[in-house]
């Protein structure tokens, strides 16, 4: 019996990690929970999943949950970032699964790896933000972190295949959003209920906006650049519309190992579980005789400019990926609001990127400074936006 710490449980990831632990109860527990602001759907998790501990994002939110649950739930609710890090690093779990949306997952994340806790990373802004503080931790601890976003559980998935020093490049599947086909006037005008519809993915409003401006994939470059151990110019991306193949790696002697599947997040969930091996998912399987059109292109980086700051952002080093994720929280938030248009989440980055930059990769105070500098200089920028 495996014991679970999940961090993010009311999420899109943390909701197929519980249907996973559903479908295998004789292999895996819940041991504790962490969850934002949906108390509504995190009171039937508690009471489903029986956890020891469960953390919410804020006291009010921690007041809601003690009032909605039996007596006996009470002194088990802790809220706020020192809650999450108590969930992550619960002596009672065996493994952490970091499905924390955005920057909030860094430090439970941090605290699962300084507790001896084997990660399954879903947050992919814990290795954007700090990923060489967070693999130098990983190997002082003797830690593994296993992949849980599908495109980076593919390269894990495929570099079995060979040696590492026998790997060329890695390359990143991208869907490219509901907008892959748009040129960039069009994209002046749509709108947040078309940003949000997603043609293969069911996730939540932040990762899908990402997903439509691409900077979803440019994070995930930065996140593969340290949990591969690759250079940033050995990381290649490709728009692949089917989101059959979700990451293959190239060998030096041109051979090219790819993962295949259906667009389901329980797959890549169930392997971190359960690696090295494998569970059997009641799951469709993926019909090759029905995957006749499988198309690969490369991303148009005019339109779609997110992902071009992200490889810059890695290029520059120091504090920059911070700061780009930091802005682009920002602007995604403003954009779902209806404050700014869709352009303008990028153009916002761009702005914050060049106008924060001080700080050390080095040093979790100055990342966690410059985050919260390009928050501040991203929010000033779209306040102004908001008043034209």
């Amino acid at each position: 019996m495996k014991r679970i710490a999940l961090l993010g449980s009311t999420g899109s990831i943390g909701v197929n990690v519980l249907e996973v632990v559903r479908q295998f109860p004789d292999k895996y527990r819940i041991a504790s929970m962490a969850a934002g602001r949906n108390i509504a759907r995190l009171k039937e998790q508690v009471l489903e999943f029986q956890p020891e501990i469960v953390s919410v994002m804020d006291e009010n939110g921690a007041r809601q949950l003690r009032e909605s649950l039996p007596a006996q739930f009470h002194d088990k609710i802790v809220h706020g970032t020192g809650g999450n890090q108590e969930v992550a690093s619960f002596s009672g779990c065996d493994v952490t699964v970091s499905a924390i949306v955005g920057a909030a997952g860094l430090l439970p994340t941090l605290a699962a790896i300084r507790a001896g806790k084997p990660v399954g990373l879903a947050n992919k802004e814990t290795l954007v933000m700090a990923g060489k503080i967070v693999m130098a931790e990983a190997r002082r601890n003797g830690v593994a972190l296993l992949p849980v976003d599908s495109e980076h559980s593919a390269i894990f998935q495929a570099l079995e295949a060979g040696h590492r020093e026998d790997v060329a490049k890695i390359i990143l599947t991208a869907s490219g959003g509901p907008f892959r086909k748009k040129r960039k006037e069009e994209l002046k005008a749509v709108t947040r209920e078309q940003a949000l519809n997603h043609p293969n993915w069911a996730m939540g409003p932040k990762i899908t906006i990402d997903s439509a401006t691409l900077m979803n994939k440019g994070l995930e470059v930065i996140e593969a650049r340290w949990l591969f151990d690759m250079t940033v110019d050995d990381i290649e991306v490709v728009v692949h519309p089917q989101s059959v193949v979700h990451s293959l790696v190239e060998y030096q002697d041109g051979s090219v190992m790819a993962q295949l599947g259906i667009p389901d997040m329980r797959i890549p969930i169930a392997y971190a579980l359960s690696y090295p091996k494998r569970l059997p998912l009641q799951l469709s399987p993926l019909k090759l005789s029905q995957c006749s059109n499988l198309e690969f292109y490369a991303p148009d980086y005019e339109c779609f400019p997110a992902l071009g700051l992200a490889f810059s952002a890695i290029r520059s080093g120091g504090v920059a990926p911070a700061v780009l994720n930091g802005a682009n929280e920002v602007a995604v938030a403003a954009f779902l609001a209806g404050r700014i248009r869709f352009l303008e989440i990028a153009e916002t980055v761009a702005d914050t990127l060049e106008r924060v930059h001080e700080g050390s990769e080095d040093s979790l105070e100055d990342i966690l400074a410059a985050d919260a500098r390009a928050r501040k200089v991203a929010e000033e920028r779209i306040a102004t936006l908001s008043c034209n």
